[in-house]
């Protein structure tokens, strides 16, 4: 049940089996929730197929230069080597585009995956940027030059050597793994400013 004022954007993609995550190119993607419903942001937009060639692309703006939550669910039933298209299987291509509202100028930006609401996601919950690496070249930016992941003991990554000045957008693109398949799990994004 959503309440009042509550935004959820629901985004239909398919998902990649994971017993064949080298053919992310040809994978389908499933149907999944992105919400915005921890605040300081919105979404505007979800649309994508889900592929490699065609990521799911989340469009929002932050109003803040505080760390933002987004929500992210499962719609379909979770199974790792299910068929292709009918269940959640643990490969999200994703793309993050985001305005700065904030009113201040961000010279890095980072990300982090939970697999539990404000703890770390350690390497015993499966959730990752692609820890095992099985697609090269997923992560970049439009904005940032360099990247940094840390595995443990939480899942980051960190874009660095750039600016997003207020009102202008930035792209990120990146791989979520998630072996042992959740029906919700939340991506911390967290723009940092130059310190005084």
């Amino acid at each position: 049940m959503t309440r009042p004022g509550l935004r959820c954007v629901q985004v239909f993609a398919a998902l990649l089996a994971a017993s064949c995550p080298r053919a992310m190119a040809d994978g389908i993607f499933e149907a999944g929730s992105f919400s915005d419903e921890r605040g300081g942001f919105r979404i505007l937009s979800a649309t994508g197929a889900g592929t490699r060639a065609d990521p799911i692309v989340v469009t929002e703006e932050l109003d803040t230069a505080d760390p933002v939550t987004l929500t992210i669910r499962a719609a379909r039933p979770i199974q790792p080597f299910g068929s292709t298209g009918n269940y959640s299987t643990g490969f999200l291509p994703l793309k993050i585009v985001t305005r700065n509202n904030s009113g201040e100028a961000w010279i890095e930006f980072g990300f982090e995956l939970q697999a539990i609401l404000n703890a770390p996601s350690d390497y015993g919950d499966g959730l990752s940027f692609d820890q095992a690496q099985r697609v090269d070249n997923m992560i970049k930016s439009d904005s940032f030059a360099e990247f940094k992941r840390d595995f443990e003991p939480y899942d980051r990554l960190l874009f660095s050597k750039g600016k997003v000045d207020p009102q202008e957008s930035a792209s990120f693109s990146f791989l979520v793994t998630d072996f042992s398949p959740k029906d919700r799990f939340y991506l911390v994004e967290e723009p940092r400013v130059p310190s005084s």
